[in-house]
């Protein structure tokens, strides 16, 4: 019983919150278990967390995505979900499900690529020793994303509001002046390749270009892997013309959502989100939802 209503509980949380959850979970496992066990602490987080050296690299080629869900601890862990909970709200009154994993996801891979390869070609990272784990650079690429996206919209920081364009540009800028300083460089580094990922598809997005749909299909396909039934379903006999219809029935009202939605997504790049009509909110909402 218990189980179930868990399950249950887990299926109504948004694709943000599932995120933070199973993150949550991974860094309460990965701790206690090497504890109860009596292994050394990093006993797990080895397999998975992502390594300077491209040898070593290929050894767990996983590691550009597993790293992700590691943290170095519940200070780590905190903020980086504060944050992708804050801005996954409004990402997610905007996207669909799939364009914020999208997001998050290459934002992952790339602050991993950055990570690998800035210390293989820049002498001063050539004698550290040094591995990636944390979701900082999904998180990067949620948070510039937005402030991309809709970067004159303003946003409430205690006592005033901020252009979220100028907390884009603080959080990078934050990361470069911290890069020589504070032994984390390799961090800030893929902070950087997380925060590249997020602006360029939010631009890109803008000009009409999805430049995660490759990706996506490669997601869909690695999923479709697992839901695949062994039994095949039972032949049916189904009228040519109705199915056509009904097919041409959904793909029209399809287009005409997508319509609205682009007309709306475009009324908040010039304006601002709280120019919406509470009509316009709705629709977006639930269209984020579907």
């Amino acid at each position: 019983m218990a189980q179930g209503n868990l399950k249950y509980q887990f299926a109504r949380l948004s694709v943000a919150e599932k995120l933070i959850a199973t993150n949550v979970l991974v860094f309460i496992v990965s701790g206690l278990f090497p504890f109860l066990l009596n292994l050394p602490k990093n006993s797990i987080v080895q397999w998975f967390e992502l390594p300077k050296d491209f040898i070593n690299f290929l050894g767990q080629p996983w590691s550009i995505i597993t790293y992700s869900f590691f943290h170095g601890g519940f200070s780590h862990l905190f903020w980086n979900m504060l944050i992708l909970y804050f801005f996954s709200r409004t990402f997610l009154n905007l996207f669909d499900a799939k364009r914020f994993l999208n997001v998050y996801f290459l934002g992952v891979i790339l602050g991993g690529i950055f990570f690998v390869v800035s210390y293989n070609i820049f002498p001063a990272f050539f004698n550290i020793s040094a591995v990636l784990i944390g979701a900082s650079a999904g998180v990067r690429a949620i948070l510039i994303f937005i402030c991309a996206y809709i970067p004159n919209q303003d946003i409430r920081l205690v006592f005033f509001n901020v252009k979220l364009w100028y907390i884009g540009v603080a959080v990078v800028v934050l990361d470069l002046l911290q890069m020589p300083y504070g032994g984390n460089a390799g961090g800030h580094i893929s902070h950087l390749g997380g925060a590249l990922l997020g602006y360029i598809y939010a631009r890109q997005l803008l000009n009409g270009k999805d430049i995660g749909s490759g990706f996506a299909k490669i997601m869909d396909a690695f999923i479709d892997i697992f839901k695949r039934k062994e039994k095949k379903a039972p032949l049916k006999t189904v009228h040519r013309n109705k199915k056509t219809t009904n097919k041409k029935t959904k793909s029209d009202t399809k287009d005409v959502n997508q319509r609205k939605i682009d007309s709306i997504l475009d009324k908040i790049s010039k304006s601002g989100y709280e120019s919406l009509t509470k009509e316009e909110k709705d629709f977006l909402f639930k269209a984020g939802k579907e």
